[in-house]
């Protein structure tokens, strides 16, 4: 007889020419090949849980989803079947069985983002899928000093896209900061107990203002104590960010 068993994935995928996780009626998604490809390999059919979703065009090298199974395949190899099955731009990583108990969403404590800039006159024609380009040369000193009013716990509505359901705008960042690695790529990370919709891509479009000059350090304070997104800056383009890992405590 066969047992339900609940797999974890670990995955990496390449967001260009997806409309981002979530499945969709009339758009390809990460997450409408991936449970094509299981539906092709057990004859199951599988809801994939996703640890969150990510936009059009964002990437991630540590998204992490589970499902159940009465397949016989062992756990650990699910991701060698999966892969074989996968066009190359989306990977699985690691496989494994979990506590059925595990959901990929609810169960994580927090995420961590990058955001990749590469500033020089021209574009980038490798690497023009993960950075975002600008010509300006930004005061990353300016944006670090910034970056200290987001850490702890705060309301962020006013760096949240309009469309979103969620009620409750506030969230804790344990981490933020720019580093430079001269002469012209400057990255974003973040660690937070979670994200509202389009919450980091508004707060590098508002850090970009900062390097740029057009705002001051402090105005991130004020901001964030305004509630109002048209106080942010604009929303920075999708290409520039990958999920990079998310964190359980017990799984």
């Amino acid at each position: 007889m066969l047992v339900m068993k609940n797999i974890k994935l670990l995955i990496e995928y390449d967001g260009t020419n997806y409309n981002g996780w979530q499945r969709q009626a009339n758009a390809l998604s990460i997450q409408q090949v991936l449970e094509e490809a299981l539906f092709k390999l057990t004859g199951e059919d599988t809801t994939l849980i996703g640890s969150g979703r990510t936009d059009s065009g964002v990437h991630a090298k540590g998204q992490v989803a589970n499902f159940f199974t009465k397949s016989s395949i062992p756990p650990d190899r699910f991701s060698y079947a999966i892969n074989a099955l996968l066009p190359p731009d989306i990977r699985i990583l690691h496989s494994r069985e979990v506590p059925m108990d595990f959901h990929a969403r609810y169960s994580a404590v927090a995420k961590r983002y990058k955001y990749s800039i590469f500033m020089r006159p021209h574009a980038p024609a490798i690497g023009r899928n993960y950075y975002y380009h600008i010509v300006d040369i930004l005061d990353a000193d300016a944006m670090n000093e910034a970056a200290r009013y987001i850490i702890g716990t705060h309301d962020f509505k006013a760096f949240q896209s309009a469309g979103s359901g969620v009620k409750d705008t506030v969230r804790t960042v344990y981490e933020a900061c720019w580093k430079l690695e001269p002469p012209c790529c400057l990255y974003f990370y973040i660690k937070g107990n979670g994200f509202l919709y389009n919450m980091v891509r508004i707060l590098v479009g508002t850090f970009i203002e900062i390097g740029r000059h057009k705002m001051e350090p402090a105005d991130m304070k004020s901001i964030l104590e305004s509630g109002e997104r048209e106080n942010a800056g604009p929303t920075a383009p999708p290409h520039g960010l990958c999920l990079e890992r998310v964190y359980y405590r017990n799984y």
